[in-house]
């Protein structure tokens, strides 16, 4: 499908090497963003689905967004050209620590969906490969440039797979980030859990809120809390 429509907006997709799945649906429909916030960091932001839902979301807010990948960073700005509010949006062909140090401003919110699966990128790597290898995004890196990048009341909403939840806590936390509030998703109600949805803070202290969401009780049927979470974005819900 080369255009994803939303109720508010549509998104192109046929120049980037990942396209819009779940995990991008679920972080940006689960991460509480209101009126009150002024200043958002799209990390990695690929065709800038994720910026599109926090412009809807955030009706004052400026929302800056990184992309590395050329295409997919040609096709960002041509998506947020063509929406609602393509004033207040803005696309960066950057590495991320090119962005964190010369940035001067910090953000109320940072979100991201960043490549993760483990292993060596190759030699002769394709554009997918690179969206898809977490070596090109190391944790590490991720969680030390947010530290910097996130004001003091700030909130980081990330993505992984369940199996990476305690890594991530810890290097979080090496970085002066804590989990608050952690979301569990599970695809149907036999299923392992298979993704963390993560709302980090710079506040220490604040225990963990677990949360859990089922995607369908059989193959195509929705569960209403499904529903409930992204019925603002999709048009079938």
């Amino acid at each position: 499908m080369s255009v994803f429509q939303c109720k508010q907006f549509q998104v192109n997709q046929d120049q980037c090497a990942m396209k819009i799945g779940t995990d991008a649906i679920v972080l940006g429909a689960w991460a509480t963003v209101d009126s009150s916030v002024q200043s958002i960091l799209d990390i990695g932001a690929g065709t800038g689905i994720l910026s599109l839902m926090m412009a809807q979301k955030a009706p004052h807010a400026f929302i800056e967004a990184l992309e590395i990948e050329e295409k997919a960073f040609e096709q960002c700005v041509d998506n947020f050209e063509q929406s609602p509010w393509a004033d207040r949006l803005f696309c960066f062909h950057a590495s991320l620590e090119e962005f964190t140090e010369e940035a001067e401003d910090t953000f109320d919110v940072v979100i991201c969906n960043p490549p993760f699966f483990s292993g060596e990128i190759p030699e002769n790597y394709t554009p997918r490969d690179l969206a898809r290898m977490q070596q090109a995004m190391p944790l590490q890196t991720l969680m030390e440039s947010v530290s910097i990048l996130l004001s003091e009341n700030g909130v980081f909403y990330l993505v992984l797979p369940f199996d990476q939840e305690e890594k991530a806590i810890a290097i979080a936390t090496e970085n002066s980030l804590f989990p608050y509030k952690i979301l569990h998703l599970k695809g149907h109600p036999e299923a392992i859990i298979s993704r963390s949805f993560f709302a980090f803070s710079k506040q220490k202290g604040s225990s963990n809120n677990y949360e859990s969401l089922i995607l369908e009780t059989e193959r195509g049927q929705w569960t209403e809390a499904y529903r409930d979470l992204t019925r603002d974005f999709y048009y079938h819900l």
